[in-house]
């Protein structure tokens, strides 16, 4: 294996790094392609394993890496697929759980340095909770370096065994425009009208319609508000399992909720939404609360994760599970327009301290070459 710095002097062959992803959630499909686009500019050869779909959304080519189209299955062909790709690279940065343990069984037998990044937490119960203990070990152990997107994730990995652990530096990939501080009207008309919500406020989630996503307990909150004059309308964007039994709550119960489906247009009903919601078991760092506090709109999650150390006092945090908590707290912002303007300028300035793409690449590339540089001879 060759040991050079990716800042290598002319006439050395760049550092090839091989980034994996496997299924990919958007907030980890982002990151990559944003690490194959500096890491390019920076002079390395970068190979960009995943499947094909990620590909066409995110266009890692058009970053500069190079593709490889490998299936989000653990089948022996999509290991086999990994093994080649890896075959002559300096170091592999896998992104995720599964992609970790596929690159993992790539690797064996190879003294190619493994990077892991775990951007989240995979839920599991019962027997499924012993077996993901025992991947979350595997990978943990077979990395050279393991880097948790929050100090929670990086406290799992340690528990878990790993030799080195450390927080990532993860940047929210290109910032959306940011929000006028004055609220002109019809500036977001056309979003709001869109989705029904013209004479009455705006309330926004976004995420998988998963079990774990807190979605059951924002419907019983929406109960609360029916009292209040103009009804909120709750507008949730996502797709997922759980969408048919809480379309049936949502008919049943006669809740000022409407379920949007995936949509692409997420930065405009968020620049035209009253307040942001994020009723989660456990987030990371959660795009949403991201675009949120970069979209200057105030936001209301729930104290999981790594939210409170992403957000600090830049939004209204409330217990998971607690509806009436959630309730109150949507009723009071929404009838505050002080402290909406308060959040929107905090969240702007918390905004302003979080990691750049700079220093995420600088941080990975200063972590590449302290695995890839030779040892002096003694």
């Amino acid at each position: 294996m060759s040991h050079v710095s990716s800042h290598s002097p002319h006439g050395q062959t760049p550092l090839h790094t091989v980034q994996v992803l496997g299924g990919g959630s958007a907030g980890s499909s982002a990151h990559v392609r944003s690490l194959a686009a500096g890491l390019s500019a920076r002079g390395l050869r970068v190979t960009v394993c995943a499947p094909d779909e990620a590909a066409r959304t995110y266009d890692f080519t058009g970053a500069g890496a190079r593709h490889i189209p490998v299936p989000r299955s653990g089948d022996p062909a999509s290991v086999a697929a990994l093994r080649a790709a890896c075959a002559d690279a300096d170091l592999v940065h896998a992104h995720g759980l599964h992609a970790a343990l596929r690159a993992a069984l790539a690797l064996t037998g190879r003294r190619i340095p493994l990077v892991v990044t775990w951007h989240t937490r995979a839920q599991a119960e019962g027997a499924r909770a012993r077996l993901l203990r025992l991947l979350e070990r595997r990978v943990a152990k077979t990395a050279a370096v393991v880097l948790g997107t929050s100090s929670d994730l990086v406290d799992r990995a340690r528990s878990r065994g790993a030799r080195d652990a450390r927080l990532a530096a993860v940047a929210l990939p290109a910032p959306r425009r940011p929000r006028p501080t004055e609220e002109p009207e019809g500036l977001y008309h056309k979003a709001r009208a869109e989705v029904g919500a013209v004479d009455r406020p705006l309330i926004l989630a976004v995420g998988a319609l998963e079990r774990n996503g807190g979605y059951d307990v924002l419907l019983d909150a929406t109960r609360a508000w029916r009292h209040l004059d103009p009804l909120p309308l709750l507008v949730v964007a996502g797709e997922g399992p759980e969408r048919a039994a809480l379309q049936r709550r949502i008919e049943e119960e006669l809740l000022p909720v409407r379920l949007v489906g995936r949509r692409d247009d997420v930065p405009e009903l968020l620049a035209a939404a009253d307040l942001a919601v994020l009723p989660s078991s456990w987030e990371s760092r959660s795009v949403l609360a991201q675009e949120a506090l970069h979209a200057r709109v105030p936001l209301v999650a729930t104290a999981v994760g790594g939210i409170p150390e992403l957000v600090g006092d830049a939004a209204e945090l409330v217990a998971y599970g607690d509806a009436e908590a959630l309730a109150t707290a949507v009723a009071r912002l929404l009838a505050d327009p002080v402290r909406r303007a308060e959040l929107r300028d905090r969240g702007a300035a918390q905004a302003a301290t979080w990691p750049t793409e700079d220093e995420t690449v600088t941080q990975v590339l200063s972590i590449y070459d302290e695995l890839t540089q030779p040892l002096p001879y003694t």
